[in-house]
């Protein structure tokens, strides 16, 4: 089974610059998980869509590759019957001409 959390949008701090540490900006999160379902064993997609945000606001990190990879561990860790894993971060307002995105794939099969 797979499911997708597609242009999920909020607000936190990310990135090194000096008004990226103290003003939040927007950022866009895509995700894309693979499990086997079973009545028993299903993936709950707005608990994953709040842990993603949760984890993202609270830790406020300089690098997105530092973002990727504390999602991957600790939502692995939150939802252990996660088999694989994508997750794309974008920052759509740090450049004035396009959408800035860092993405990354897991698997834990």
């Amino acid at each position: 089974m797979t499911i997708r959390i597609e242009t999920l949008e909020f607000e936190t701090i990310l990135g090194i610059l000096d008004h990226e540490r103290t003003t939040p900006q927007r950022i866009c999160v895509d995700t894309e998980i693979t499990y086997s379902y079973s009545p028993e064993n299903f993936l709950d997609y707005a608990k994953v869509s709040n842990r993603i945000v949760s984890i993202m606001t609270m830790k406020k990190f300089y690098l997105i590759e530092e973002a990727l990879e504390s999602l991957f561990s600790l939502l692995k860790k939150d939802f252990p019957q996660i088999e694989t894993i994508k997750i794309s971060i974008c920052k759509p307002d740090i450049l004035p001409n396009c959408r800035v995105c860092v993405e990354d794939f897991r698997s834990f099969l």
